[in-house]
């Protein structure tokens, strides 16, 4: 939070034993931590407090809710792109089989007339 590494908390420390004394050093400790906690849990209602006015749960649900409407949507384009090539595929085989039973039918009418 404040980015201090050990030597600047040994020092912090010496200074605080020396200034404030050692009779009164566990005191002023568990006072500073109660003023830590107090303004940690101010910092959290004003921050939930934000969020509940702005709606920011209701922000996440609908941006979640637009990105698998887009994944749907992506999902049916590919879908229907499928289909489209499956109908396709479908039409050629039918011309193929058209194409063949008609060589056939020649084939079997010329065999007739000779």
């Amino acid at each position: 939070m404040f980015d201090i590494g050990f030597p600047e908390l040994l020092l912090i420390s010496l200074v605080a034993l020396l200034v404030i004394g050692p009779d009164e050093l566990p005191n002023a400790i568990r006072s500073l931590s109660l003023w830590i906690g107090r303004i940690r849990r101010s910092f959290t209602k004003i921050r939930q407090g934000i969020e509940n006015e702005i709606g920011a749960d209701e922000i996440r649900a609908q941006l979640h809710n637009e990105q698998i409407m887009q994944e749907i949507e992506a999902s049916k384009a590919s879908i229907q792109e499928t289909k489209q090539d499956l109908n396709n595929m479908i039409g050629e085989v039918k011309n193929d089989l058209s194409n063949t039973t008609n060589e056939s039918e020649e084939h079997v009418d010329q065999k007739q007339s000779n």
